[in-house]
């Protein structure tokens, strides 16, 4: 694969985000991670799943470089993979750990959120779902799996103003698990998942989809509804002209 690493030990699949500085997310990223979660539901020598970033990012969102050129069909495509992707992770029926590396805004949010636990690093990083200030809707989907760990009124809330957390105020509201020095994070993420797959297999799956049966049926729901939405919204020019001032700072940081 071309952004994505695999390493197994002791029956836990490490998936390693490996795409530029930051892992932001394209067509081909996402297309990887959804192969990778189809691959390793149904291998039978795997128990659970880490999925790493890299140092100073877990993910830093959609890559709105990228996105910004992509005609008609292919940001069409990219959404419909979004939200499958979004599903596939968390509709995931063995234990499924996110280790936090770094800066997860936005899209990086959004794939920790899918899983069971989230142990992020120490240090001077953000996390949260700030798509509002960047023009961009919020699907009721995302809301519903957001508040799925923050509670209704934290989520509504956090939405509304874009709020960006650091590590140690995503653990007091619930948004990570673990707060760990950034050299511990893989044995912490470790840790957690040896914790449950010690129990039985099938009663630990059965319980996680039963718990989340809301939680799928609302990420599923409404999906080419949401994805005109998003669309009608992504053309404007209002937009598009904030999307161009976001990519001409960025542009400007890495040169």
């Amino acid at each position: 694969m071309k952004h994505i690493q695999i390493k197994t030990e002791d029956r836990i699949a490490n998936i390693f985000l490996d795409r530029g500085k930051s892992n932001a997310m394209d067509t081909v990223l996402l297309e990887e991670l959804n192969a990778c979660i189809h691959d390793l539901k149904s291998d039978v020598a795997i128990e659970g799943v880490i999925i790493h970033g890299k140092e100073g990012f877990f993910s830093a969102g959609l890559d709105l470089i990228t996105l910004y050129e992509y005609n008609e069909t292919e940001i069409r495509d990219f959404w419909s993979l979004f939200f499958k992707t979004t599903r596939d992770l968390a509709s995931f029926p063995k234990p499924i750990v996110s280790a936090i590396s770094g800066h997860s805004p936005a899209g990086g949010c959004v794939i920790a959120i899918c899983c069971d636990y989230r142990i992020m690093a120490e240090g001077n990083f953000i996390i949260g779902l700030n798509e509002i200030p960047v023009g961009l809707i919020v699907p009721e989907s995302i809301f519903h799996l957001y508040s799925f760990w923050l509670g209704k009124g934290n989520a509504y809330r956090f939405l509304l103003e874009g709020k960006l957390l650091s590590p140690q105020e995503a653990l007091t509201v619930g948004l990570v698990d673990e707060v760990v020095p950034a050299n511990a994070i893989h044995t912490a993420a470790l840790r957690r998942i040896k914790s449950v797959t010690q129990f039985d297999k099938e009663t630990w799956k059965t319980c996680k989809l039963n718990f989340r049966k809301e939680l799928l049926e609302n990420l599923g729901a409404k999906k080419e509804e949401t994805i005109e939405k998003i669309l009608e919204q992504w053309w404007k020019p209002s937009t598009r002209s904030i999307l161009k001032t976001i990519i001409h700072n960025l542009t400007n940081k890495t040169k």
